[in-house]
């Protein structure tokens, strides 16, 4: 697979995952505290964070009510 060809993260993915970082950080949360609350793994918050995965609705209204 060439570098063309490797899908690059949304813009908008992007930023909602450095807001979603940005607010567990403003509340001294790990990813691993965070991802326990929300029955995954801390890999995962680290791929929603990063954008590499996109975070759905209902689990981006779970994200929001545990982080306020």
């Amino acid at each position: 697979m060439t570098e063309d060809n490797k899908k690059k993260p949304n813009p908008i993915d992007i930023h909602v995952g450095s807001r979603i970082r940005l607010r567990r950080n403003m509340l001294g949360m790990s990813q691993e505290k965070l991802g326990e609350n929300l029955g995954i793994t801390f890999q995962q918050i680290q791929k929603y964070e990063k954008g590499t995965n996109r975070v759905g609705a209902s689990r981006l209204q779970a994200i929001a009510s545990i982080l306020g």
